[in-house]
């Protein structure tokens, strides 16, 4: 004889606090009987019975767990009921359930130790090992014994064999490169990424506070930022502002200043007649010019005169390979002036063009800016000594000029107060710019 007992449907939810009745699977308890209605353990005891409700899947196995409002039913193994069989006497799981971490915080709280155990000091070491190819040569640069480098390899390795079953770096043998696993790629970029972005972070941070200031110049209008860092020197001295000075190439000037890597930049850069590429900036102009030739050709075979863009095809040049000259030739003579034009040499320094010449190991004529060739042809320039300066002249294409000045990302002088450092320096190159306009200083190489 069966009797099976059940809760009544209507008692009250004790997850909804309410009248209602409760939507979660029943369980229905079973006890066998013996004679005379009496329980009988040793019969078979108690058994629970899953019972599924409206709209609900039936499920056979296990009961899953189910937790709600603080109460937990643990998942046990069941026997589905059937007509003459007993069901087994229930046994819970083993082992606990655990929700996946989807959010940062939970991410974080769970970060294995073999990860927070890795310093930035050990990132570093193993870009670095990247970069220059083996532990020893790392260790040169970084000025610590190779066993130091070395150590910190093989806690490396140890960490993310355990996080990520291999290691990253392996050693190929005395004086061959590290090699790295793919592992190892990946993880010398997160730790490229990671370093670059700490630094961007503390440079920012240094400079927003006006703690800094970074300044890209060119070789040619370094006279203008020295004149200027007179005036403001003594009070970043007794402030303790950092003046960073970095040499940057014509081509690199308005990048510097758009990807933040210096705050204020001096130098040429080329315009057309509409000068949209400066939207975005600040500029403190000091002078629009063209270009010239400095050559090592006598007079008879380049008279004294000025030359003509149309002409230029008739001497020998020499030219950057990139940058603000070719600029010009590419709006002159188009994609292919290379094909168009004599070109005995390209360079990637003036400065090279100029020994160049100077050795004459080939005879032509570099092109330069107006005011290098100025500052070449009046003595102002000690490597363009023996050399004669041309001026050149636009017939054949659009208008360009060269301008000559300083330049700050548009608007953000005006969003710190006025004695922030980038403002201090500004200002300083402005008293400069009057002085030379006015003519009480000499104007500067690139001017």
């Amino acid at each position: 004889m069966m009797l099976r007992e059940s809760s009544p449907s209507r008692q009250q939810c004790l997850r909804h606090r309410s009248p209602r009745p409760c939507e979660l699977p029943r369980v229905h308890r079973t006890v066998r009987t013996g004679p005379g209605g009496r329980r009988c353990a040793a019969a078979g005891g108690e058994a629970d019975h899953y019972t599924a409700p409206h709209g609900f899947p039936a499920l056979s196995g296990k009961i899953p767990q189910i937790i709600s409002s603080g109460m937990q039913i643990s998942s046990a193994h069941y026997t589905p009921a059937r007509k003459g069989r007993e069901k087994e006497a229930a046994v819970p799981l083993a082992g606990t359930a655990s929700l996946p971490a989807t959010d940062l915080r939970s991410r974080l709280l769970q970060s294995p130790a073999a990860l927070l155990d890795t310093t930035m000091d050990q990132m570093r070491t193993l870009v670095l090992v990247h970069e220059v190819g083996t532990a020893l040569a790392a260790a040169r640069s970084l000025g610590r014994e190779q066993s130091s480098v070395q150590k910190q390899l093989d806690t490396l390795n140890r960490n993310f064999k355990q996080l990520c079953g291999e290691p990253l770096v392996v050693k190929q043998g005395r004086g061959k490169k590290v090699l790295f696993t793919a592992t190892g790629e990946a993880f010398v970029e997160i730790a490229r990424d990671t370093l670059a972005d700490w630094l961007d972070g503390v440079r920012e941070s240094r400079r927003l506070r006006g703690e800094t200031v970074t300044v890209g110049t060119t070789r040619f209008t370094l006279g203008f930022l020295a004149n200027a860092g007179e005036h403001v020197a003594e009070e970043f001295q007794e402030r303790g502002i950092d003046l960073r000075v970095t040499h940057l190439r014509t081509r690199e000037l308005l990048d510097a200043l758009r990807t933040k890597q210096a705050d204020l930049v001096c130098g040429s850069v080329l315009i057309a007649e509409d000068d949209s590429v400066l939207a975005e900036f600040d500029v403190m102009e000091w002078r629009r010019s063209g270009l010239s030739l400095v050559t090592n050709l006598s007079g008879e075979q380049l008279p004294n005169r000025v030359m003509r863009a149309s002409e230029l095809h008739a001497v020998p040049l020499v030219v950057p390979a990139s940058g603000l000259i070719s600029g010009f030739l590419h709006g002159w003579f188009g994609t292919d002036f290379r094909d168009k034009l004599g070109i005995a040499a390209e360079i990637d320094d003036v400065r090279y063009g100029f020994d160049l010449l100077r050795s004459e190991l080939l005879y032509g004529c570099m092109i330069v800016t107006q005011g290098v060739g100025e500052a070449a042809g009046d003595g102002r320039l000690p490597e363009g000594q023996g050399l004669r300066t041309i001026e050149l002249v636009n017939d054949v294409g659009p208008k360009m000029q060269v301008l000559v000045g300083a330049f700050t990302r548009r608007g953000e002088r005006q969003g710190y107060y006025a004695e922030h450092p980038l403002n201090l320096l500004w200002t300083a190159l402005e008293l400069e710019n009057a002085k030379w306009k006015s003519g009480e200083v000499s104007p500067a190489k690139a001017s």
